[in-house]
């Protein structure tokens, strides 16, 4: 008996053990299957996830970025950074919209796109024209480290921290004054008057940006000039406004000619000091009208004063935002040429690397509903900028003289005939004519007479033109017409 039990109990012994044996094997095949549907899905799930945060990865060509990069990256024969290809792919990828307010700007380009916008730069603070091979000190910016350092307009560039400023180029003269706040850059200056050079240290520091100039007329016309649209534009117009209140203003004329647009809040925060309460200033609208804002007034106190607006085809953008506000329901009257045209929104973003990408996203619409993009705004009264007043600028370097041709000689004969000297034929050949104009003039400008057509020659016609241009202005003169008829008929 006690061997079949111990038989039996053997036999127990071995079917149990057969049984757990199964059960594991089981469970290591149930854990093996449940282990791979858990990386499936994983991987599925991540797969979904990756496509869901990067779209692109959908697109087919996108296997051919990807294999391209990776060829580049592998074979190229010079090398390549990573960096540079992906930023060089999102560029035209931008670039293939064919729009050219779209723009990607990588690193350092995206960092001074929105520098542009800022209220200051870091510098010293001078404007530098280029005139026979020397570089000169047009104007320095009022409050400005070089202006505190005794800087003058006429003072010559001859060194830069010890290197010698001859024989460089404009934009490496500027790289060499530029540099961190508080740091301290040497300049070695010749000035009239005195026989050595001068050695004078300028602090680097802040250099404040203005986009509103304004004065006083005649008549007690206010004039205040917008050259463009950035983050203190708004706080700059509004005090202009107030100080010309101040001082008994009777009339605004505001110019906008050139003014090639920039941000839209301040354009909106201007146009509620002049549009009434809760009409509207400009209606934003997005890709299939998806999203529209209405920007509607909060003027705080009625403007009363007449208005008149200074535009030609250079004015775009916000500016035009401004004067198609103001015509449309502030009664100003516009005076000069059509403006050039530009009304849609761009957005930008700066990114971690301080990339921008600039992306057109939207359009929008004048209070009374007109659309202008590549129509431009109409002005109510047209005048035309003199011909004189649109011929580009003679560029540095120059050394015309007898038997030379080509556009530059034109342009320099019409510049000379709009200032009075004779001469017969503008095409192009600088003939004796031509010379003896020179010389005219030179000698009437107590300058060198050469009869040759050099920077310092140049230089001064341009001062000359701009003087005429300043007395002449045809627009401007229409316009302070037509507010001094408007104010004479308010009282």
């Amino acid at each position: 008996m006690s061997k079949r039990f111990i038989a039996a109990e053997n036999g127990e012994m071995d079917m149990s053990m057969y049984g757990q044996n199964a059960v594991k094997q089981r469970r290591r095949v149930t854990f093996v299957v449940v282990v791979v549907a858990v990386c499936v899905i994983g991987f599925v799930g991540g797969r979904v996830s990756m496509i869901l945060q990067y779209p692109i990865m959908k697109e087919p060509a996108f296997g051919n970025l990807s294999y391209a990069y990776n060829e580049i990256m592998d074979n190229y024969l010079n090398g390549a950074e990573s960096k540079s290809l992906v930023n060089g792919a999102t560029e035209g990828m931008v670039a293939s919209l064919d729009d050219p307010y779209s723009v990607y700007l990588s690193g350092a380009a995206g960092e001074q796109y929105v520098q542009s916008y800022d209220d200051h730069f870091v510098g010293i603070g001078v404007n530098i024209r280029e005139q026979d091979g020397e570089f000169i000190i047009e104007s320095t910016i009022k409050g400005a480290p070089a202006e505190k350092a005794g800087l003058r307009s006429g003072d010559v560039f001859m060194a830069v921290d010890g290197k010698s400023a001859k024989g460089i180029t404009l934009t490496e003269l500027k790289q060499l004054v530029q540099g961190k706040t508080g740091t301290i850059v040497k300049l070695s200056i010749r000035r009239q008057g005195s026989g050595e050079p001068l050695e004078i240290p300028v602090t680097r520091g802040d250099v404040p940006i203005t986009t509103v100039t304004f004065g006083m007329k005649e008549g007690k016309v206010g004039e205040i000039v917008v050259t463009r649209f950035a983050d203190k534009t708004a706080e700059e117009f509004n005090r202009a406004v107030d100080t010309l209140l101040g001082e008994g203003m009777k009339a605004l004329l505001i110019d906008l000619r050139g003014n090639p647009g920039g941000l839209l809040e301040p354009t909106i925060e201007i146009a509620n000091r002049f549009v009434p309460k809760g009409d509207t200033i400009v209606q934003v609208v997005y890709k299939g009208e998806s999203k529209v804002i209405t920007n509607k007034s909060e003027q705080k106190t009625p403007w009363k004063l007449p208005i008149a607006i200074l535009v030609d085809d250079h004015t775009a953008s916000s500016a035009e935002v401004l004067t198609a506000a103001l015509k449309t329901t502030a009664k100003a009257v516009v005076v000069g040429q059509k403006t050039f045209g530009k009304g849609i929104v761009q957005n930008f973003r700066q990114m971690n690397d301080g990339s921008v990408l600039k992306l057109t996203e939207a359009q929008w619409r004048s209070p009374d509903g007109q659309w202008i993009h590549k129509k431009g705004i109409k002005p109510t009264v047209p005048v035309a900028t003199p011909a004189y007043a649109l011929l580009p600028r003679l560029p540095a370097g120059l050394q015309l003289k007898t038997g030379d041709y080509g556009d530059k000689v034109q342009t320099a004969q019409q510049m000379l005939q709009a200032l009075g000297y004779s001469i017969r034929d503008e095409a192009g050949i600088y003939d004796e004519q031509t010379t003896d104009a020179v010389k005219a003039f030179q000698r009437g400008e107590a300058l060198p007479v050469t009869g040759i057509m050099n920077d310092k020659t140049a230089y001064r016609i341009t001062l000359r033109l701009s003087e005429k241009f300043g007395k002449e202005d045809p627009q401007r003169n229409k316009a302070l017409e037509l507010l001094e008829a408007a104010e004479a008929g308010s009282k």
